[in-house]
């Protein structure tokens, strides 16, 4: 194709970006018949006007930049229960009485703490009050409950004190929010601190898992938190793209996906309902 002209050749990137989930900037120069050089120049364009970011060799789409805990909690709440549920059933078969898990802060996470059942015999250690506040007087359940500086967009502790707790723990499991996942990058964070957090989770974790919502999968955010086979565990919606399900599990990571959405209860008027009930 002839070459095009640079705000041409940038959107035809970011069409890419949008199609394949990444792009890699020989095969871009190649396409558009320009160098190489001149493609670098615009993934780095385009990533300073946060469109993408760059990785060696070429560029990645970014995750949905976050908003306030308050807001997210808000955000898609019929996925988030089906993930929740997925994901309290793989607690229940992972974490034994007497275990320990850490449920990372998120409105995920959070939909996750009101999923669990009861009678679980575990401990919980969280660094989201909201969590805490969710589970506290749970039959079966010993929260604790990590201090520290409340970030409001995050949701939970973090910093200095929030990390020395940390190190006082030894997890059975860590189920950590997911900013941004991807087979090649990891799981990513897009605050420093928070990386920081999760990170000293795992490194205390028999293992470790994530909930992640579609959206996240194969992107990447700008703190790298875990190499992908570190990531023994990701509970994903029913719909997850194949080619990123068969990359993410050739990294070593084992899928769970959500049951699909519920058919709708029938009425009470409707007549196939109303034979059942007579029978």
């Amino acid at each position: 194709m002839s070459s095009p002209l640079p705000d041409e050749r940038q959107q035809a990137i970011l069409d890419h970006l949008g199609r394949n989930g990444r792009v890699l900037a020989a095969e871009l120069a190649g396409l558009f018949g320009v160098s190489e050089d001149t493609v670098r120049r615009d993934l780095r364009d385009l990533a300073e006007a946060g469109l993408c970011r760059r990785v060696h060799g070429g560029a990645m789409p970014l995750s949905p930049q976050p908003r306030g805990i308050a807001e997210r909690s808000r955000l898609a709440p019929e996925r988030k229960q089906r993930l929740a549920r997925r994901a309290a059933a793989l607690v229940r078969d992972a974490v034994l009485p007497g275990g320990l898990l850490f449920l990372d802060a998120g409105s995920t996470n959070l939909a996750v703490a009101r999923a669990l059942p009861p009678n679980l015999r575990i401990g919980i250690v969280t660094n989201m009050p909201a969590i805490a506040a969710t589970l506290a007087g749970t039959s079966g359940l010993e929260v604790i409950s990590i201090g520290g500086r409340v970030d409001p967009e995050v949701g939970g502790c973090l910093g200095a004190r929030a990390l020395r707790e940390m190190s006082g723990f030894r997890f059975d499991m860590a189920l950590l929010g997911a900013c941004a996942v991807d087979a090649e990058a990891g799981l990513c964070a897009f605050h420093l601190e928070d990386g920081e957090m999760k990170r000293a989770a795992a490194a205390v974790a028999a293992s470790v898992a994530a909930v992640a919502t579609s959206d996240k999968l194969g992107t990447v955010a700008p703190f790298r938190v875990l190499d992908p086979g570190r990531l023994g565990d990701l509970v994903v919606e029913p719909d997850v793209p194949q080619d990123i399900a068969a990359a993410l599990s050739a990294a070593g990571t084992r899928l769970h996906r959500a049951d699909p959405e519920e058919a709708p209860a029938r009425r009470a008027s409707d007549p196939d309902r109303k034979q059942d009930t007579d029978r």
